[in-house]
C-alpha cells in the first residue's frame, strides 16, 4: 500500500473533506465533489458502516430539511506509525481524530543494515501495539515514514544514499509478516508533507514540504492529495545541481548536488572542518543560537542554496504554501534566506499569495502523516489480516 491513493470522490477523499472541517454534511459532499446524491450517500454508508464516520445530531437548515451532521469516529482506533531517520527510530499510535500518543525516539544507526533495523522496528512496534491493544484501543495497521526512495508500489526500498545493503529491500512486507498487520511505506518527506497538511494546512489544495535535516527531501501535494509521480520519487530535491556545490562528489555518484552543501550531514562536517563541535542538526541549530559566525554564515548559504532550486519548484508547480519542515527549519536564517530566495527569483504571480513559513507539526508530522494515510483507508477498519506466511518477502 502507497500513501497516495485518496482518489477524488473516493470513500477516503470523504473521509479526509470531513476530517478537515471542508464537509458537515451529505449536503455539503454533494457540493464539494460535484457527486451525485445517491453516490454520496454510497461513500458515506461505507464509511460508517466500516467505523469510521458517526452521523447524528442536526446542523443549520438552508431552507430545506435541517441536515444530520457527519463527524470522524472516534471509537479507539489507531495506526501505529514509524518515523524513520538516518540515526533514529520515532514511533507513535495516531488516532483518527489526530491525537498522537505513545510517542518514543530510540538511536539508532540505519547503515546498519536492513535485518538489524527490522528487528528494532519490529520489537517496538509490537510492543506499542500491545500498549494500545491493553489500553482497549483496535490497531488498524502500520504506517512507516523512510529516509530514502521507495518504489511506486510502496514495497520496497529503492537505492538509498549511505546506506548499503538496502537497495530492493522488502521492508513493507517482512514488516508486515512480523506484525501481522497491513503495513503502509513511503519516504519520510511525503510523511511529512501528509501529516503537516491534514493538520495544519487542510484548505490548501497544492504544498510544497521541505524536510530539512541530516539530508534533504520535499513531498508535494497537488490537489489535495499526494504526489508521487510515475515512479516515486516526485519531490526529491536533494539531487539537483547547484552553483554552489561546484564539483563536489555527492553519494548519488554525481557531482554538485544540492544534498553535499545544504544538508544537515554537510553543514555538520563544514563546521567540524572549522573546529567546532557539530555531529547532528541539534549542534548546528545550538550553533546558530549561540552567534557562531560560521554557523549562521554556512545556514544562511544553506537556505539561498535550497531557495535557489525551490524558485524553479514554485515557478513550475505554482503552489499555494511552501513550508519548511524537519530539524533545520528551526534556523530562523535558513528560513529567511529561502523566503528571501523565492522573492528574488520566482515570477510576481506566483509569490503574490504564496505562503513561506516554518512547519508547525515538529517532530510528529512524519508521524500523523504515516497515521493518517493508515486511518483514512476504509479496508483498515476491516481490522488485522491473518499474520502472512512465514516464508513471505
Amino acid at each position: 500500500m502507497t500513501a497516495s491513493e485518496e482518489q477524488p470522490g473516493s470513500a477516503a477523499h470523504v473521509l479526509a473533506l470531513v476530517a478537515n472541517g471542508s464537509a458537515a454534511s451529505r449536503a455539503d459532499l454533494v457540493r464539494e465533489l460535484g457527486l451525485a446524491a445517491s453516490t454520496v450517500s454510497l461513500r458515506v454508508q461505507e464509511l460508517v458502516e466500516a467505523g469510521l464516520l458517526t452521523e447524528s445530531g442536526e446542523g443549520a437548515s438552508r431552507g430545506g430539511r435541517r441536515p444530520r451532521l457527519l463527524r470522524v469516529a472516534d471509537n479507539g482506533a489507531v495506526a501505529l506509525a514509524a518515523d524513520l531517520g538516518s540515526h533514529h527510530i520515532r514511533t507513535g499510535a495516531v488516532g483518527l481524530t489526530g491525537d498522537v500518543l505513545d510517542v518514543d525516539e530510540h538511536a539508532f544507526d540505519l547503515t546498519a543494515g536492513p535485518e538489524p533495523a527490522l528487528d528494532v522496528l519490529a520489537e517496538r512496534l509490537t510492543a506499542l501495539a500491545e500498549r494500545q491493544r491493553a489500553a482497549g484501543r483496535t490497531v488498524r495497521g502500520a504506517g512507516v515514514g523512510f529516509p530514502g526512495p521507495v518504489d511506486a508500489g510502496g514495497a520496497r526500498i529503492i537505492a538509498p544514499s549511505r546506506m548499503p545493503g538496502w537497495h530492493l529491500f522488502p521492508l513493507r512486507d517482512r514488516l508486515a509478516d512480523r506484525l501481522g498487520l497491513p503495513v503502509l511505506l513511503d519516504n519520510d518527506a511525503n510523511m511529512m508533507a501528509l501529516g503537516e497538511h491534514r493538520a495544519a494546512h487542510p484548505t490548501r489544495r497544492h504544498l510544497v514540504v521541505v524536510k530539512a535535516g541530516r539530508g534533504i527531501g520535499s513531498g508535494v501535494i497537488s490537489d489535495g492529495r499526494l504526489h508521487r509521480g510515475a515512479r516515486g520519487s516526485a519531490g526529491d530535491i536533494s539531487h539537483v545541481r547547484v552553483d554552489e556545490a561546484a564539483e563536489l562528489p555527492c553519494s548519488c555518484g554525481n557531482i554538485g548536488c544540492l544534498e553535499t552543501v545544504a544538508s544537515g550531514a554537510a553543514l555538520a562536517a563544514a563546521l567540524r572542518g572549522k573546529g567546532l563541535a557539530a555531529d547532528s542538526a541539534t549542534d548546528i541549530l545550538r550553533l546558530v543560537e549561540n552567534g557562531e559566525p560560521h554557523a549562521t554564515t554556512l545556514v544562511r548559504q544553506a537556505g539561498r542554496d535550497i531557495g535557489a532550486v525551490l524558485a524553479v519548484v514554485v515557478n513550475f508547480f505554482n503552489p499555494e504554501a511552501v513550508i519548511l519542515g524537519g530539524a533545520l527549519s528551526g534556523a530562523q536564517p535558513l528560513v529567511a534566506a529561502v523566503r528571501g530566495m523565492l522573492y528574488e527569483r520566482c515570477l510576481p504571480m506566483a509569490t503574490s499569495e504564496l505562503t513561506i513559513n516554518a512547519a508547525v507539526c515538529g517532530p510528529d508530522a512524519g508521524l500523523l502523516g504515516a497515521g493518517h494515510a493508515v486511518l483514512r483507508r476504509p479496508a483498515a477498519a476491516d481490522g488485522p489480516p491473518a499474520a502472512p506466511a512465514a516464508g513471505r518477502g
